[in-house]
């Protein structure tokens, strides 16, 4: 198969890879907000209660799944068991769906970054971001063109990625996680340490430091836990298990998965801490409280930063640069583990070289794209990001489990596998939460998201647009997964049948 041909040149390159993949734009301004709005410092109490019940075990069932079986989602569901070849192509076809519009957002953060030469967003940096920038429409319906203020600088990332994602993945991938990573981390650590030395700083600090227990008695605290680590660290997307499958058989898998949940919760902490603090010194530039500037999103990124940015009595232009530069390094290793689970899975089920694939995967991506470089396109990225997250990767994540402890009834297998290959070994805390924890607590956050879905329509959009671009983009990757699990495997003799224990 042409997958063999993939290999991470070395473990120091496949953890930055998957560090990489995990730290991205959610954690520099989702984590923040989730944390400040959920009981601040007590936060962290379900925040690793999360991590070591979730996050670790799914992310070593990823890893073992990819290693042990050595393919691409479909090809590693299929040879896990012939039913679930569909679960691999929809957790591909997400992670497809999403970098359509993640690589908008990086559009946005390199615009940006040229645009604090000079702090070019004015004084009403609302108005510049909504206005001035993206152009946005009226109403839902309304696409109102193409803005190429927005689609010249996606236009330069998609081909900056296409030359990436050509080169084979420890040429391309591992490179480049490998360049950026280091850059990044450096990045963050001044951008925090100049955040929590502004004036007024202890303020923002105390309001996401201060633990307020009494919030731990809400059973949504402790779902939004789960949900920050399941997004943050990429799993349900595929990407980490078409990562592991790159793996030499000894690597050991255990030691690498703790050193990415880790490294990513470490620098979500730091991400915070920065942010936070410079809130608190806008909120006191501005004589009001932390509350009232504290938000989360686009709006912390685009509208926010660049107030404090103007309020900063030196360097801004640097500062500017430095986060919004942060920005981009995070999403551009973000995006190639997005992309790389879709060629990877092409590749092995229709026999196609590594080039033909990414040709269509990233021109695929880039030409979908375009429909979120429109003046509509921030309500379009709004919706389907809100359904593909609060859904897509919940249900996948909860069959990905089902599939492996329940059907296959494989979960004491795949933990023999990490603990022949790793040095830390796994006890059976790990098969509890895998069969039953994980999966059931999977299950009923993606259930009270579905009831809050009714209560009243996401973001005041319009239900039209909520069916057909919302509920409309997760079927149609659904039905895309069912559909490819149809089509014929160009080497069917290769594929069929399981690989053997520890193979």
């Amino acid at each position: 198969m042409n997958q063999a041909k993939e290999q991470w040149a070395s473990r120091a390159g496949f953890i930055f890879a998957a560090v990489g993949s995990a730290i991205g734009l959610g954690n520099i301004w989702r984590y923040p907000y989730v944390a400040y709005e959920n009981g601040g410092g007590a936060f962290l109490i379900p925040y690793f209660f999360a991590l070591l019940t979730a996050g670790i075990p799914i992310l070593l069932l990823e890893y073992s799944l990819g290693h042990r079986f050595k393919g691409s989602a479909p090809l590693t569901y299929r040879r896990l068991s012939k039913k679930f070849e569909w679960l691999g192509w929809w957790q591909a076809l997400l992670a497809f769906a999403i970098s359509t519009y993640y690589m908008i957002i990086l559009g946005w953060a390199l615009s940006y970054t040229y645009f604090s030469f000079g702090t070019q967003w004015g004084k009403d940096t609302e108005k510049f971001f909504l206005n001035n920038y993206l152009g946005i429409t009226d109403s839902f319906w309304n696409i109102g063109g193409i803005q190429w203020k927005v689609l010249i600088p996606v236009f330069l990332l998609w081909a900056f990625i296409y030359f990436v994602m050509r080169q084979q993945a420890h040429k391309g991938i591992e490179r480049l996680t490998k360049i950026l990573m280091p850059i990044l981390i450096v990045m963050m650590i001044i951008i925090t340490i100049r955040g929590v030395s502004l004036s007024g700083a202890s303020a923002g600090l105390n309001v996401l430091l201060t633990p307020d227990f009494g919030a731990l008695s809400d059973f949504k605290v402790w779902i939004a836990a789960y949900s920050q680590i399941f997004f943050s660290l990429s799993i349900g997307y595929a990407t980490m298990l078409t990562y592991s499958s790159y793996l030499s058989k000894d690597t050991d898998l255990s030691n690498s998965g703790l050193i990415a949940a880790l490294g990513n919760s470490g620098f979500e902490f730091m991400a915070a801490l920065g942010v936070f603090g410079a809130l608190g010194y806008l909120a006191t530039q501005q004589g009001i409280g932390v509350d009232e500037v504290a938000t989360g999103g686009v709006g912390l990124a685009f509208i926010v930063f660049p107030k404090i940015i103007n309020q900063f009595p030196g360097l801004n232009d640097l500062f500017g640069v430095l986060f919004f530069g942060s920005l981009v390094f995070a999403g551009l290793t973000s995006i190639v583990s997005l992309l790389e689970p879709g060629v990877a899975a092409i590749r092995d089920k229709f026999n196609i070289s590594r080039n033909a694939a990414v040709n269509t995967i990233v021109g695929g991506s880039a030409f979908v794209s375009i429909l979120y470089a429109t003046k509509g396109g921030l309500n379009y990225l709004d919706v389907i990001d809100h359904f593909l997250n609060n859904y897509g990767l919940l249900i996948g994540g909860f069959f990905m489990t089902v599939a492996t402890a329940w059907f296959a009834k494989e979960a004491n297998n795949m933990r023999a596998h990490i603990n022949n290959v790793s040095d830390v070994h796994i006890g059976s805390w790990w098969i509890i939460c895998v069969k039953y924890l994980t999966p059931a607590l999977l299950l009923v956050m993606a259930g009270l998201n579905i009831i809050d879905e009714f209560k009243a329509p996401y973001g005041g959009f319009p239900y039209s647009g909520l069916i057909s671009m919302g509920w409309g983009a997760l079927f149609a990757t659904l039905i895309g997964g069912f559909l490819l699990q149809a089509a014929r495997w160009k080497e069917e003799d290769s594929i069929s049948g399981k690989i053997k224990e520890g193979a």
